[in-house]
């Protein structure tokens, strides 16, 4: 074997490209197109917003200078019109770039996702024509509320009194309207959980920076503190029972995986055209061949779960059912493994360079663990699947 019969992944070897077939995009794509000559900008800071565990302020810059915040909205709303599975290739390519730029970035996509969901089954969707106006970014605490949610929200004329501490908060730092939910455990019927939107220039909203973690470094997914900040009942999307499946997470399991799961694969690629360079010396030994051919193995998992995914969305028309935000979180356990599979895979193919952080690979092990933590973790997926094949409830 010679040291060009090793290539990266999906590399043909005549006849026009077609990257990122898996997630179901075409080549011509000028969303993914962008995506490609920005990621290379965005790693050139990703390694010190690393070491110095800051939020990539230049990477946010960019997507705004290039309307990326608004590509999955609508174009009769003003947006850029992208599909599902054009936005999932966009951050995978992202992710190669800079990870923390891409998952981040994630975060503010997948709430845009559940509103075009909400779109195209005729309901009412306000904050899209302002994202497309404002370059608007729209930050989550969804992963850390789940169904019990926190805080504590009393009732007062015309809305709301809230105060809670929500964190991880990813992308706070350039957040413009928080998407979050507050418990009411004094609801009339029993504990409620209030999904409102909350304004980062609104009275008693304060960022404190406490993210200071493994990988993901640069992420800014700081604890938002909000401090009797008053939330009008015109800001108040939902009030649903605490603690108890509704429908509203199976829009956002299906909306939002498939594009936080992108990032990921595109980590694992990254890792993979990396350590191809390294391994490439080595050609000769069959050992290392071996170990090619394990990686792609899973790198080809990865991909395939997550291309099933983006599929079973139906460009975000998919019926917001258990059974499919069932599929998805199990698509998503299978993703995250063959992910950091395939980045552990490339640190030992790499040998010392690899381990060595300069090497590049180093940090890239750690940024894809970061899939771990993502709804929902494997053994509360397992409990959640469990529950719902064997008909006892999904909560």
């Amino acid at each position: 074997m010679t040291t060009t019969d090793i290539r990266p992944l999906d590399t043909p070897t005549e006849g026009p490209t077609l990257v990122r077939h898996w997630t179901g995009s075409h080549e011509d794509s000028p969303w993914i197109a962008l995506a490609r000559e920005l990621s290379p900008q965005l790693a050139e800071n990703a390694e010190r917003h690393d070491g110095e565990g800051s939020f990539v302020d230049d990477g946010f810059a960019l997507l705004r200078e290039h309307r990326l915040m608004s590509m999955l909205v609508p174009s009769e709303l003003g947006g850029g019109g992208a599909s599902h599975a054009e936005a999932c290739a966009v951050l995978a390519e992202l992710g190669q770039g800079c990870p923390a730029t891409a998952l981040s970035y994630s975060m503010h996509s997948h709430l845009i996702a559940a509103q075009v969901w909400r779109h195209h089954r005729g309901l009412p969707s306000p904050v899209l024509e302002r994202v497309a106006d404002e370059q608007l970014c729209l930050i989550s605490t969804g992963a850390s509320d789940w169904l019990e949610s926190s805080g504590s929200a009393h009732r007062v004329d015309g809305g709301f009194r809230i105060a809670a501490r929500k964190m991880p908060a990813s992308g706070c730092p350039a957040g413009d309207l928080l998407v979050t939910s507050i418990r009411w455990e004094d609801g009339p019927d029993g504990p409620q959980v209030v999904h409102c939107t909350v304004p980062f220039s609104a009275d008693g909203v304060s960022i404190e920076q406490t993210w200071d973690t493994l990988g993901m470094r640069g992420t800014g997914s700081h604890t938002v503190v909000l401090d009797d900040v008053f939330v009008p009942d015109a800001a108040v999307a939902l009030t649903r029972p605490a603690d108890t499946w509704h429908p509203v997470w199976s829009t956002v399991v299906g909306a939002a995986m498939p594009l936080i799961m992108a990032c990921y694969v595109g980590v694992a690629e990254a890792a993979v055209e990396r350590v191809l360079g390294l391994a490439s010396r080595r050609a000769d030994r069959p050992e290392t061949v071996a170990q090619v051919g394990r990686m792609h193995n899973r790198f080809t998992a990865a991909r395939d779960a997550v291309a099933a995914m983006i599929a079973s969305s139906d460009d975000l028309r998919f019926d917001n059912t258990v059974d499919h935000a069932d599929v998805t979180v199990r698509r998503k356990t299978n993703a995250a493994e063959a992910c950091i599979d395939t980045v552990r895979l490339a640190l030992e193919l790499g040998g010392g360079m690899a381990y060595s952080r300069r090497g590049g690979i180093e940090r890239l092990f750690r940024d894809v663990h970061g899939a771990l933590y993502h709804p929902l973790p494997a053994p509360t997926q397992e409990m959640f699947t469990g529950r719902h094949m064997l008909g006892a409830g999904s909560a």
